[in-house]
């Protein structure tokens, strides 16, 4: 019988002292060496499959590609440069039958890419209403819908969080983390109401009305595997902002103003500034360049990250082992 392991976030291995793993597994002491399950001293269940597996894939291209080097690679970089003639990247998709403006059922106002123009902007008005933002058509709308944790770039946000409230802008947060993030966004929300909305909790219907809602959706990650929220952005036609890396790297085409492409927008280093200026960038476009970002919406809801891409992509792999 052949095997795949996917790995899905390489920071979570699944640590445990070997005493305790050879007991939970009945395995013999001669699994736990350095090159089977054993790595710095203690039992590692993802190195396990990683070394025991016919193939490896994880769930993006770029993400495949920097597991191999020491910044992204969790202390197995040395395993995944050894077993990169086996590794590949699939990029992850998402149910398009459950998101899709046309008919979700848990937005206010339903719109598809031929009359989003006119419609979408009813969701973020009832949105600005009912969190208490002021009421404005106009305003810049940026939504974040994450997990509160380091990983999703939230020190950038907490370094420019004030220079950005000077903007003309307003921002719409959704998640549970972090208590220290958790606060920090309670904090701006107390400090520019109508302009900041900090929701510290999680909802399925509220996080479908934010991608309906916003004019753009900010993804600063310092690593991101595939991700999934820049994908629902995209099928809803919010404009994506992200750092290049992982699967926003392989999902989201950054603007090109000179040839009119691209999906979104991105920055390259893990840089507070850098992500200043392109989410500045982003409202220069939106606020004086507005047909050029409908045809950034266009383009980023013609795109399929649905699963038919990507399951065929699996059923080639499953075959060729």
């Amino acid at each position: 019988m052949k095997s795949i392991i996917t790995i899905h976030n390489l920071k979570f291995q699944g640590i445990w002292d070997v005493k305790t793993v050879r007991d939970i597994t009945g395995l013999p002491a001669y699994y736990f060496t350095p090159d089977k399950l054993e790595a710095y001293g203690d039992a590692n269940y993802l190195k396990g499959g990683i070394v025991y597996a016919d193939a490896v894939t994880t769930v993006s291209e770029t993400y495949a590609e920097e597991i191999k080097t020491p910044f992204y690679g969790e202390r197995l970089d040395g395993l995944m440069r050894a077993r990169s003639n086996c590794l590949r990247g699939i990029v992850n998709g998402i149910d398009y039958d459950e998101y899709n403006p046309e008919t979700d059922k848990m937005i206010e106002f339903n719109y598809n890419s031929r009359n989003f123009r006119k419609e979408k902007i009813k969701n973020k008005r009832a949105l600005q209403r009912d969190l208490g933002l002021a009421q404005n058509d106009g305003t810049f709308l940026i939504g974040i819908v994450s997990r509160l944790t380091d990983q999703k770039g939230f020190d950038l946000i907490a370094y420019m969080m004030d220079e950005m409230c000077q903007q003309d802008l307003q921002f719409v947060v959704l998640g549970t983390g972090e208590e220290k993030y958790e606060n920090m966004f309670r904090h701006f929300a107390w400090k520019y109401q109508g302009k900041v909305s900090a929701n510290i909790y999680y909802s399925e219907a509220m996080s479908h009305r934010i991608y309906a809602s916003c004019d753009a959706f900010l993804m600063p990650s310092l690593f991101e595997p595939c991700g999934l929220s820049q994908l629902m952005s995209l099928r809803y036609g919010t404009v994506p902002i992200v750092r290049e890396t992982g699967g926003l790297k392989d999902t989201v085409q950054p603007y090109n103003e000179y040839e009119s492409t691209g999906t979104g927008f991105s920055f390259a280093n893990y840089n507070a500034h850098e992500m200043f200026n392109t989410v500045k960038y982003a409202m220069y476009v939106y606020y004086n360049k507005k047909r050029e970002w409908n045809k950034l919406i266009d383009r980023g809801m013609a795109m399929d990250f649905s699963w038919n891409n990507s399951a065929r992509k699996y059923e080639d792999l499953y075959r060729s082992l």
